[in-house]
């Protein structure tokens, strides 16, 4: 008995496919060629740079589009919605080392391997903010929307958030509660995107938790960063410090995930019609 696929799935197959091997090679060239800058460096930009290109090659093939159709493109409440996801990274992380701080189950202490050097804290911070930006355009950008609007929500954001998740297998000091935690992430950010239909609320959200864990001296997905000459000592288990992974492998970052959540749905996040996604701006689980 022959199988067909409708014209619709038949598009949506090739467009998928034809990201996801842009994204592939990048992912293999981009990161090699910027070896000679450090880990870091061939880590956040070359995923930026795959990101980049695989978007822009897919929405001009398909679309005839422009790579701020994904989202990036800076309407009135862009500026509103970063600053609302930077709030909600921030504060999230916040939550993640503050209250073990003020309980008394952790303490900050001088990094003497590590010393305060600006030099270093701008460094950090520009990959940090490439490196979030490329990962919202690889796993929130042109596929990610083109399968919303081909298979709807539910059955795109939880598959994404899983490969998502295992893009993270080869991380250093990885752990299955800090692959679990990043899949989790991953439903907030998909979340995030529907909410707003833009790219700047993740996009905020990813940033700023990333860059707001290295500021305490934290591991960031089994990384150390160096940032501010600061460490953290704990007093407890690895199921609740996260261990060499840092705190995304901890059983508060699981209880931080769902007050995210929360807070998107109260968030007064500005909304934009998506152009590929087509679905009704901020329309989600309330």
């Amino acid at each position: 008995m022959e199988v067909t696929l409708p014209k619709e799935k038949l598009g949506l197959v090739l467009k998928v496919g034809l990201y996801v091997f842009l994204a592939i090679v990048g992912l293999m060239v981009f990161p090699l060629a910027l070896q000679v800058g450090g880990v870091l460096i061939a880590a956040a930009m070359g995923t930026f740079a795959a990101a980049a290109v695989a978007n822009a090659v897919s929405l001009r093939i398909f679309e005839r589009g422009r790579l701020a159709d994904i989202g990036m493109n800076w309407h009135p409440g862009a500026a509103r919605n970063l600053a609302l996801g930077a709030a909600g990274g921030i504060g999230a992380a916040c939550l993640v080392v503050g209250v073990p701080l003020l309980t008394g189950m952790a303490r900050l202490e001088k990094s003497p391997d590590q010393p305060a050097n600006f030099g270093s804290f701008a460094f950090v911070t520009f990959i940090l903010l490439f490196g979030a930006v490329g990962e919202e355009m690889l796993f929130r950008g042109y596929g990610f929307q083109v399968l919303l609007r081909g298979l709807g929500r539910f059955a795109t954001i939880l598959p994404v958030s899983v490969l998502f998740g295992l893009a993270h297998l080869n991380n250093q000091n990885v752990s299955t509660l800090g692959i679990v935690n990043t899949i989790g992430f991953a439903v907030v950010l998909g979340y995030a995107f529907i909410r707003s239909g833009d790219l700047w609320l993740p996009i905020g959200i990813h940033f700023a938790w990333n860059w707001t864990l290295p500021l305490f001296g934290e591991n960031l997905s089994g990384f150390t960063m160096g940032m501010t000459g600061v460490t953290i000592h704990w007093y407890v288990a690895d199921i609740w410090s996260g261990g060499r992974y840092g705190p995304e492998a901890s059983l508060q970052t699981c209880l931080v995930i769902v007050a995210l959540l929360v807070y998107l749905v109260k968030a007064p996040v500005q909304c934009q019609e998506p152009v590929l996604a087509q679905i009704p701006p901020g329309d989600a689980v309330r």
